[in-house]
């Protein structure tokens, strides 16, 4: 842990780097890949999967009898704390819904916007030791109110060929079209080019480690859109001496224990709070299970004190955090004042995994600063806008003139003529 006092403003560029690889480190690895998938489709995957996750496969394809073991294996309270978390989610991105747009911008000139669900989504979901099933959630959920036809899910088999069985039960209750066995960069090329098994997607969805997060931005160079750069955890809280120290350190493990590569920071405005937060780390640090993962992210986390709020609330805007906990008793200073975070959490009883599991917004979040230029995942994020406009013999009439003297100006006679043409032709039936 790094502690901070104060920095000069001059040295944020540098605090605000996050813990994570040189792109140009995989760049070449996820190239290789993607080349050979686009050309040899299955058989490049299998080869990769059984290289990178150490199983060889009959089928990628998950099949009913493995759905119906699974559902079968989850408790009946996970079961119940799911479906909670899925209404849940469903009410607030439901209540995203608009209504299509319509105006007269003139007399005979009718413009709208229409909402039209993508067709073909894919999702990610990261397996290994924490199959991330509640992102499913995140991203069904969202994608069938949407009304979007076809939902492929990818992620890694393990050593024996089999999917986590709450990612199954979770799916199937989400109403995937498609589940398979793939993870990393071969997953994604798959969802970008197609193969005999992996359906090729218009959008690729969910997180990953940085490879994954390279091969996302590949994606975009073939024709997919992403939802957004997603790369490693990260959480940033502010706490004065209002908060609690105990609750401000479980947060801060909670994304830890993501990965080595997640980044935690507590800014505050009192040393006092920061010294207690240090010792509750690494109090409740040795009770981890993952404490081997969250000690190596503890590593990056930097505790930083700053005189006055304002300067702290700078700070946090330039750090632009994918999480954001406010524990302050003048709260409202940061609600208003913050301009970039993925998500914030307002309060001592507000934890961030109520916003991975079950309050009902987003986790699937902009990472690396990009909260500065992106948003969450949210309903619009499976959605295209599409515009429409219908102009009568009246309209093209009251708007010919301007858009003929507008095409001249740019030196497009074709433009021009397309109304000329059209206007002469109703002179003519005059």
């Amino acid at each position: 842990m790094e502690k901070l006092t104060n920095p000069e403003i001059n040295s944020w560029n540098d605090l605000i780097v996050r813990p994570t690889i040189n792109v140009d480190d995989i760049e070449e690895t996820v190239h290789e890949i993607f080349t050979e998938v686009s050309h040899k489709g299955d058989v490049a995957i299998n080869k990769y999967t059984e290289l990178f996750d150490g199983v060889q496969l009959s089928s990628m394809l998950v099949c009913e009898s493995e759905i119906e073991e699974a559902i079968d294996s989850i408790s009946d309270d996970l079961k119940a704390a799911i479906q909670l978390a899925k209404m849940n989610i469903e009410t607030f991105h439901a209540a995203q819904k608009t209504a299509t747009i319509k105006v007269v911008t003139q007399e005979g000139v009718e413009c709208w916007q229409e909402k039209k669900p993508i067709q073909k989504v894919g999702l990610y979901i990261p397996g290994g030791s924490a199959p991330l099933f509640s992102t499913i959630l995140m991203l069904t959920v969202p994608a069938k109110l949407a009304g979007c036809e076809e939902v492929v899910l990818c992620t890694p088999p393990n050593k024996e060929g089999k999917i986590n069985p709450a990612i199954l039960y979770t799916a199937q209750l989400c109403g995937v079209t498609k589940i398979v066995k793939v993870g990393g960069i071969q997953a994604i090329a798959g969802m970008t080019f197609g193969t005999e098994t992996v359906p090729k997607v218009y959008k690729i969805f969910g997180p990953g480690n940085q490879f994954v997060t390279v091969a996302k931005q590949l994606a975009t160079k073939y024709g997919v859109a992403i939802d957004m750069p997603a790369g490693p955890s990260e959480l940033l809280v502010f706490a004065d001496d209002s908060a609690n120290e105990a609750f401000v350190a479980s947060d801060l493990l909670s994304q830890a224990e993501h990965g080595t590569d997640s980044q935690v920071i507590l800014v505050s405005t009192s040393e006092e709070m920061i010294g207690k937060v240090e010792t509750e780390l690494v109090a409740q640090l040795v009770q981890l299970p993952r404490k081997e993962i969250a000690t190596k992210a503890i590593a990056h986390t930097k505790l930083i004190y700053f005189d006055e709020e304002q300067t702290a609330l700078d700070f946090i805007n330039a750090y632009g955090p994918e999480h954001f906990i406010i524990a302050a008793e003048n709260e409202t200073v940061f609600v208003n004042g913050i301009q970039n975070a993925g998500s914030v959490f307002i309060g001592n009883y507000t934890p961030e995994s109520a916003g991975d599991y079950a309050s009902g917004t987003n986790h699937t979040l902009p990472t690396n600063g990009y909260a500065k230029q992106y948003s969450g995942v949210n309903l619009d994020s499976f959605l295209k806008s599409m515009t429409f406009q219908k102009i009568s013999a009246q309209g093209i009439q009251t708007i010919g003139n301007a858009i003929e003297l507008m095409a001249d100006a740019e030196g497009l006679f074709a433009h021009k003529n397309a109304v000329t043409i059209r206007l002469k032709s109703l002179e003519n039936n005059d």
